[in-house]
Parts: C-alpha cells; sequence; structure tokens
C-alpha cells in the first residue's frame, strides 16, 4: 500500500470525520482531478486552462464574458477532454455562490483553484484615481480571490477524500511596483498576505495554498511591454516578454505535486526584463 505521506499530510480522522465516511486526504493522481480557473478566456487563464485540460484535469472555466469560455469548451471537447464553461463575475457573492454550485452539480469536488482574474486601473498618478477605479480593482484583484477561495476552502474541508489546492496568481507588482500602478500594486501584495493566511489555516484540512508571481508573460495586457512603458528612473523602455505557455507549464507543475509538497512562492519572469533592481 502506498505510504499516505506520498499523497498528502498525514492527518488523524476526527470523529466528524468516521461519522460522515470522510477520507483525511485527498489522492494526487491528476487524471480526473478537478480544477477551476478564472479569468479563462484569454491570456494566462486561458494558456494554464488548456494545459490542464491536456494533463487530464476536468476544468472549470470561469469568467465574465460567456462566449470565449464557450468556444474553449468546444475546442476541448473535440478533444476529447471535459471541461465546464461558466459565467461568473468574481466581485459579485451571489455569482461566485452560483459558481460553485455548478461545480458541485458537475463534478461533486474541488481538486485544485487558480485564482487568476484581475484588472488594472488608469496609469495616473494617486491624485487622479477615482475612487470607482480604486475599488473596481480592490473587489477583483482582492475581494474576488477571498470570495472564491472562501467557497472553495468550504468545499475542499467538507469532501471525500478532503483536501485540494489553491494557487494565487500574485505578479512581479507584488514584490515592485510599476509607476502608477498603486491600486494594482496595493491588492497584489494584499494577495502574498492572504496566500500566507491560507496556507496556515488550510494545514489541518489538507488544503495548501501558494502564489505565482510572473512577470511580463506575452498576453494581450502585458502587449503594451514590446511597444514601451515607463521606468522607474522617469525614461520609457521596451520590455522583453516570455511565450505563456511557460507560466502555463509552471501552474501545472504547482498544481500537479502532491499535498504533502506545496510551491510557496514563484517567481517566473521573462529573464531579462527590469524587476531586479527595479526603481
Amino acid at each position: 500500500m502506498d505510504d499516505p505521506l506520498l499523497y498528502g499530510a498525514r492527518a488523524k480522522k476526527t470523529e466528524q470525520d468516521e461519522q460522515e465516511g470522510r477520507d483525511v486526504v485527498s489522492t494526487d493522481t491528476k487524471e480526473g482531478k478537478v480544477a477551476l480557473v478564472t479569468g479563462a478566456g484569454s491570456g494566462i487563464g486561458r494558456a494554464s486552462a488548456e494545459r490542464l485540460l491536456q494533463h487530464g484535469y476536468r476544468v472549470v472555466l470561469a469568467g465574465r464574458r460567456q462566449a470565449p469560455l464557450d468556444a474553449l469548451a468546444e475546442a476541448a471537447a473535440q478533444r476529447g477532454e471535459d471541461a465546464l464553461a461558466v459565467s461568473c463575475d468574481v466581485t459579485d457573492e451571489a455569482s461566485v455562490a452560483a459558481l460553485f454550485d455548478a461545480i458541485r452539480a458537475r463534478y461533486g469536488r474541488l481538486d485544485v483553484l487558480f485564482n487568476n482574474a484581475g484588472r488594472n486601473a488608469p496609469p495616473v498618478d494617486i491624485d487622479e484615481i477615482s475612487l470607482d477605479d480604486w475599488r473596481s480593482v480592490v473587489d477583483t484583484n482582492l475581494t474576488g480571490v477571498f470570495l472564491c477561495t472562501r467557497a472553495a476552502f468550504g468545499m475542499m474541508k467538507t469532501q471525500s477524500p478532503r483536501g485540494g489546492r489553491i494557487i494565487n496568481n500574485g505578479s512581479i507588482s507584488a514584490h515592485a511596483p510599476r509607476p502608477w500602478s498603486i491600486a494594482y500594486t496595493a491588492t497584489k501584495h494584499a494577495i502574498t498576505g492572504l496566500t500566507k493566511s491560507v496556507s496556515l489555516d488550510g494545514r489541518r484540512h489538507d488544503i495548501v495554498c501558494g502564489q505565482i508571481d510572473i512577470g511580463n508573460a506575452a498576453t494581450e495586457m502585458a502587449a503594451r511591454m514590446a511597444r514601451g512603458v515607463p521606468q522607474a528612473n522617469g525614461e520609457t523602455a521596451i520590455e522583453p516578454l516570455m511565450d505563456v505557455g511557460l507560466v502555463a507549464d509552471a501552474v501545472l507543475h504547482m498544481a500537479s505535486l502532491p499535498l504533502a509538497a506545496n510551491v510557496q512562492f514563484m517567481t517566473i519572469m521573462a529573464s531579462k526584463m527590469p524587476f531586479v533592481g527595479r526603481g
């Protein structure tokens, strides 16, 4: 018999576990595992969802726009892969609840959550940012992550086998800001604290949480880097990009580890982008 430590931290069954017939740890074979990707309609989310599907995961595709999610799910079905497209506004509590109801109805469990949905505010000085723009970034990048994490945590700790993995998209801006990015940078720093808290609180439920900090993946959102963006010294410079598929590979690696191991923080970036020494 395989050692349970290969699959997750050994845990003692509680009386409630025994009464409800619940196993204490989830196995970690990729085949048939259920993953949820937010912001799955484009960019990093789409690339990561496709990579997970290619490796045998059943993937829930969540995003604001139904059409690109449906197109991705249909393409997956043609390849014999299992994807569920669900329109969801991560800033809305009822919308997130409906998303998790759909996951429960279709699959009955969740093994991996990739909190990827995010947005930015206009690049202006702090005194020029409207409260609406500030709240929009905070609601998406922080409150949205909280709502999805809260729902996933509740499902993972009560499902059988129990446990699961939560991966948060933190960004290079979780470490160092770009000019005129106060709302985005503040939320990404906050994600680091959220990641640490969930990682700690999840231990007794076999729920692990890690963060991937991404710099200059070649997506529509990062296309401006190739045209030139403001630098900390006041200049404008073109920055190198990396293939978004490399980010998807990294997410797959984090997702596929046994629950006994966790990538707490990973930084993946275009090698020559101005991060080390920024500012």
